[in-house]
């Protein structure tokens, strides 16, 4: 099979069969391509069959020379494994080159967290004299209160909002379906955001009347348009912490966590496939206790 063919077959396995979101898929078929551009520099690559265990194992070492994190470079493995896994399963290849080749190896990074007194100072800072302050008190208060992915909130739609059961119906990465709990302040500032800045909007488009959260000319916000809200509020407050709107995703698991939560009921709210991937706030909360013990034990101290 040649790889113009090979690459085609696999994005349409991607989107039908794993379900994966547009930027999901376009990552890993960027990747691929990224091992097909290595390959192109030394001959034409015309068949996946010819690609070795070695030449997976050079094309790390190019791109680790370019300067690409350990991180980075393990997902882009990632993807390439996956795709030649996909390739066996077709039978349009016999092996996985890239099935020895080990990743570099990652030190665990812990996520920003914040406190809650720290939201507390993003949310007063927000200007509720311009119309769309309630938009953006009710954004802060749905990540953080709901744990959401930035894509899981600009998706959210007003028909997925069960507030008389307290829960809101999330679609997370692969459109896999998930209840979250929703707080008494999070459905405050949300009905408060409907009533003075939603339903005041001129015009709708068509293609949002479901959706939640609005820009001004009644479409659908983008997720930069998130960012962007959450980076502004930030250097509002002179916030000495690098955020995203995934800072509050972060917090909201890590305060469950240490609030006492069971870690498969915050993977469940999360939409963590793995527990491996959410047991990273039980370290989180470790650091916390060490810094309690640091501070406020006589014994820990300094002298």
């Amino acid at each position: 099979m040649n790889w113009d063919k090979a690459v085609h077959e696999y994005k349409i396995f991607l989107k039908l069969e794993k379900g994966l979101s547009d930027n999901t898929l376009y990552a890993y078929l960027g990747d691929v391509d990224k091992l097909k551009q290595f390959l192109s520099q030394k001959k034409p690559v015309d068949s996946v069959m010819q690609i070795q265990t070695e030449e997976i194992k050079d094309f790390l070492q190019w791109i680790n020379e370019l300067g690409m994190t350990a991180r980075s470079q393990a997902r882009v493995l990632s993807a390439i494994k996956s795709f030649f896994k996909f390739l066996i399963f077709i039978r349009a290849v016999e092996t996985n080159p890239a099935e020895l080749v080990e990743a570099p190896r990652l030190g665990m990074k812990l996520p920003v967290v914040l406190s809650t007194q720290e939201i507390d100072d993003l949310k007063n800072a927000i200007d509720l004299s311009k119309p769309e302050g309630h938009r953006n008190r009710a954004i802060i208060e749905t990540l953080y209160s709901c744990g959401l992915r930035v894509s899981e909130l600009v998706n959210l739609k007003i028909s997925n909002l069960h507030f008389d059961d307290g829960y809101i119906l999330v679609f997370g990465k692969g459109n896999k379906e998930r209840i979250i709990p929703v707080s008494r302040q999070a459905m405050k500032d949300i009905d408060i955001y409907q009533t003075h800045y939603r339903k005041k909007l001129k015009v709708i488009n068509p293609k949002a009347e479901d959706i939640l959260f609005l820009n001004r000319r009644g479409g659908q916000l983008s997720r930069v348009m998130i960012f962007t809200i959450v980076k502004d509020l930030a250097n509002k407050i002179d916030l000495q912490k690098n955020i995203s709107p995934h800072t509050f995703r972060h917090s909201f698991a890590t305060h469950m966590v240490e609030g006492g939560a069971d870690l498969r009921a915050v993977q469940e709210m999360l939409g963590h496939e793995s527990i491996l991937t959410t047991e990273i706030y039980t370290h989180l909360d470790r650091n916390y206790l060490k810094e309690i013990v640091l501070e406020c034990h006589p014994r820990a101290k300094k002298s």
